[in-house]
């Protein structure tokens, strides 16, 4: 079997069996598009997840996730007589040939700047992009939707020309943090003060303009981070332990050596 009869085997297959299990399950029969869409997000992070874990095998499994619930979300459309699978197909290779011309037709790019630049401009002229900031989905994680603004701002020029620019936003951005929080009269564990959640919102925009300007994607960097923040306090835990102390009843000073000596041996470093 040549490879693609094989890719068609399998497609076919799959197919089949989200017919029968819309037609058969009692929990798929219910489903809609509103009650499906949470899962295919949460299976999207959880492929993301195996990326940035580098796990090939946990990788595929969760694709194959993924995968499931665009056939189910196809035959959802299917069923309401707005295109299927086959369709679904069709549209995204159009585009995607449509988007580079570079490779389908005569236009000469360079650069991976140059393709995302023709790219940016290709659905602003072509397609029929109204405004600036049309079609950015408002209920991105708040980290994706800054990057996906200053992307769009960034199309039509509205950019710094290198990150020295961004960089001095964020220290502009941070003494802005420290004066609001100054003068700031919250009460205890009282309702945030406005200002300083403005300033804050700012800060991190500007933090998010930074890794934009140096090619890293400030969602998956904080994940990472937050990954590792965990595994050296678990680390930390469980050095504490070793000593025959409870990390969680050591004072501050404490815990931050056990946190140092985590980190030091690199307890995660990925």
């Amino acid at each position: 079997m040549n490879r693609g009869d094989e890719l068609t085997r399998s497609i076919v297959k799959l197919q089949a069996l989200t017919e029968r299990l819309r037609a058969e399950c009692p929990w798929d029969r219910q489903q809609t598009v509103r009650s499906i869409v949470p899962h295919t997000i949460e299976e999207a992070y959880e492929v993301a997840d195996a990326a940035m874990d580098g796990d090939d095998a946990k990788l595929r499994d969760e694709l194959g996730d993924l995968l499931f619930q665009s056939f189910f979300l196809s035959l959802l459309l299917e069923e309401r007589g707005a295109g299927g699978l086959s369709d679904v197909a069709d549209d995204v290779h159009e585009k995607l040939v449509r988007r580079h011309p570079h490779v389908f037709g005569d236009a000469e790019l360079e650069t991976a700047t140059d393709v995302r630049e023709r790219w940016e401009a290709i659905k602003t002229t072509d397609e029929g992009r109204e405004g600036i900031f049309h079609d950015v989905p408002t209920n991105l994680p708040a980290l994706a939707y800054a990057r996906k603004v200053q992307r769009r701002a960034a199309s039509v020029g509205f950019d710094y020309p290198d990150v020295t620019g961004a960089l001095a936003d964020v220290d502009e951005e941070l003494s802005e943090v420290r004066e609001a929080h100054g003068v700031s009269v919250r009460d205890g564990d009282g309702p945030a003060d406005p200002a300083v959640e403005a300033e804050l919102g700012d800060l991190l925009f500007a933090v998010v303009n930074v890794a934009r300007s140096v090619g890293v994607d400030a969602e998956l960097a904080l994940r990472a981070a937050s990954r590792r923040f965990v595994g050296r306090v678990e680390a930390a835990q469980s050095h504490a332990a070793s000593d025959g102390l409870d990390f969680a009843a050591l004072p501050l000073a404490e815990q931050d050596r056990y946190f140092d000596r985590a980190k030091q041996a690199g307890e995660p470093n990925e």
